[in-house]
């Protein structure tokens, strides 16, 4: 067992001699756990859907959510994209 400000120190020389300057001083990696946070919301911008990637992090899709919800961006254009090819939409234009 290593103590964690052991690890801490060893990941913060790995990120200084890999990273350029701007990007070790951004939270790029900031701690281990950033790499998993990372992940995990590629994964849902890449439209990975939530119960998937809640089951491969050994979570509940509630907590994935109320954790990654907000980190979620880039789908709109696709999604409404396949909801017009579906031909779920109104036509706003029209009267009833």
């Amino acid at each position: 067992m290593l103590a964690g400000s052991v690890i801490r120190r060893a990941w913060r020389t790995a990120r200084e001699k890999v990273l350029t300057p701007h990007e070790f001083e951004s939270p790029l990696g900031r701690r281990v756990y950033d790499l998993r946070n990372t992940c995990l919301t590629n994964w849902l911008n890449g439209g990975i859907p939530p119960a998937q990637v809640a089951d491969w992090a050994g979570n509940s899709v509630p907590v994935l959510l109320a954790t990654y919800a907000r980190c979620i961006d880039g789908q709109l254009a696709d999604m409404k994209r396949r909801i017009e090819e579906a031909g779920d939409l109104p036509d706003v234009g029209a009267q009833t």
